[in-house]
């Protein structure tokens, strides 16, 4: 069955609007007055304990990174954690349901919840594993390629506006050094 892809574009309407309707406002735009009713004052002196706690920055970004992303799959009603094991499954030729439990850090119950709405989107599909033909391999399929797509440029949106405060060497200097804290202890 062929699954229409719909765009995730997070800065611009996808949809088609009806005759006089109008545009309405990014799904980031959307998520940060839903999130963010008043901005904190970072000077209060209960804000400077935290700000000075490394973790506790490094969870609020990740946090911030997750919401934002999350605002822009909406529409698809899917989420970060998804585009994970849609991500994943892109390298791969398939993997089977323990190994991106293993792999991606997460319950294997979660991972049945998350095949299952893949597959009922059209994203994945289960499929005998080619040496054991009493299990199941999760397979990206063409439309979950297509989906994964057009939710990269949403991706990488999100990406430039969470580190909009940043020079493009201090992203990267950022980069490289999350991948190593990521590599050395977050497998």
């Amino acid at each position: 069955m062929r699954h229409t892809v719909t765009s995730t574009n997070c800065d611009q309407q996808t949809e088609r609007p009806t005759p006089g309707a109008s545009t309405r406002e990014s799904a980031i735009t959307r998520q940060q007055h839903a999130d963010n009713p008043a901005p904190i004052d970072a000077h209060e002196p209960w804000m400077r304990g935290l700000h000075a706690d490394t973790g506790y920055l490094l969870y609020r970004v990740g946090l911030r990174s997750g919401q934002l992303f999350n605002a822009c799959l909406q529409e698809s009603g899917l989420r970060l954690r998804h585009y994970a094991v849609l991500r994943f499954l892109a390298t791969s030729e398939g993997a089977l349901q323990r190994e991106l439990s293993a792999r991606l850090g997460y319950d294997p119950s979660a991972i049945v919840g998350l095949v299952d709405n893949l597959e009922s989107q059209g994203f994945v599909e289960r499929r005998p594993a080619p040496d054991d033909r009493r299990s199941r391999i999760v397979v990206l399929t063409e439309d979950g390629r297509a989906f994964l797509r057009d939710t990269d440029e949403a991706s990488v949106r999100v990406t430039n506006e969470l580190l909009g405060p940043l020079e493009p060497a201090e992203r990267e200097n950022l980069h490289a050094l999350l991948l190593r804290i990521a590599e050395a202890g977050l497998d």
